[in-house]
């Protein structure tokens, strides 16, 4: 099979595509035919050399979708459509960026759809992290406000929708004043440009605050975002697009406003239930709810799918698939 190894900590160009051995699953694990897989930030840290623990060389990937191959265990029929995301994929053990993967079987989700493979490869852990954010981590009600911040990321994009869809008024945000009107035309109501500094503005604008605020930038905004939030409001911090994780001197009483909650969600601690998965392809299907993708890519093009990761030019999910 084709994989694409990394030996070394690095830029994209230490992503080697090689051919090896197909692997053979073992007890409690599968093996799967991956036909296509998204690509994610964590992967782009863990490239970098950021992941603590993680040891080259390895196979990249913390999601994917496809086929199952063999099951040893009975439970699984071949060729039962799957997805599977986190479990220590592409960290622990060798993960999607390869023709077949052998996984365990406690991360599997089996699925049905018609949807092509490149549409369902961006979905997994896009869909497990927004919704489990959302609904899980923020609980968000209809008739709440919501702001999106880092809402032209590919988990922002599908969060404005499914925020949207539940009921909320949304805003998102933007560091460039040329993506205003696409983040309207994806369904926000209103765009602030951010500048590291949104209190400001949200001061000005919407001196209610917000019910609920999704961080996806990091830990460099995360307590700008807290002073967005009402009393009594919420704030989860799930992404790292500023690839910063971690707060000097943190003092919780002078860095969370009185009354507002933060959380965070991490796909790798709580996962969402198999239904909510099969019923989310069912809207993407329906097309209630409209995936982005920023690029499609073959597994011989790995490099080049991590160079576009890289510029933070790609208005979606970049996704690979391995035919």
């Amino acid at each position: 099979m084709k994989a694409a190894v990394i030996y070394t900590a690095g830029g994209p160009e230490q992503l080697i595509v090689e051919d090896r051995a197909v692997p053979q699953a073992g007890l409690d694990q599968v093996l799967v035919k991956v036909r296509a897989f998204g690509l994610n930030r964590s992967e782009l840290m863990t490239r970098k050399g950021y992941s603590p623990g993680v040891v080259f060389p390895r196979i990249l990937g913390i999601e994917c979708v496809g086929e199952i191959v063999s099951d040893p265990s009975g439970k699984w029929q071949s060729g039962q459509q799957v997805a599977a995301c986190m479990g220590g994929m592409g960290r622990d053990y060798d993960g999607s960026y390869a023709e077949y993967a052998v996984l365990p079987s406690s991360i599997i989700y089996p699925f049905t759809s018609k949807l092509s493979w490149d549409i369902l490869g961006a979905i997994p852990e896009m869909f497990q992290t927004v919704y489990g954010s959302l609904h899980l981590a923020l609980r968000i009600q209809k008739g709440e406000s919501i702001l999106v911040r880092g809402g032209t990321s590919s988990i922002g994009l599908l969060a404005i929708q499914l925020a949207r869809h539940t009921g909320l008024s949304v805003i998102a945000t933007s560091r460039s004043e040329d993506k205003r009107q696409f983040l309207l035309e994806k369904g926000a109501e209103a765009v602030l440009i951010d500048d590291g500094n949104l209190k400001t503005q949200v001061d000005e604008l919407y001196p209610e605050r917000f019910d609920k605020v999704l961080e996806l930038v990091g830990a460099s905004t995360l307590k700008d975002s807290l002073s967005c939030a009402k009393q009594g409001g919420s704030v989860c911090m799930t992404g790292m697009l500023s690839e910063i994780w971690s707060i000097q001197d943190f003092a919780p009483m002078d860095y969370i406003p009185a009354t507002v909650n933060l959380t965070v969600y991490d796909t790798g601690q709580v996962s969402v239930e198999h239904n909510a998965f099969q019923s989310f392809i069912s809207m993407v299907e329906s097309g209630e709810i409209k995936i982005s993708i920023g690029g499609v890519f073959k597994l011989d093009q790995i490099v080049e799918a991590h160079q576009l990761m890289d510029s933070n030019k790609a208005s979606g999910k970049i996704v690979v698939i391995t035919d």
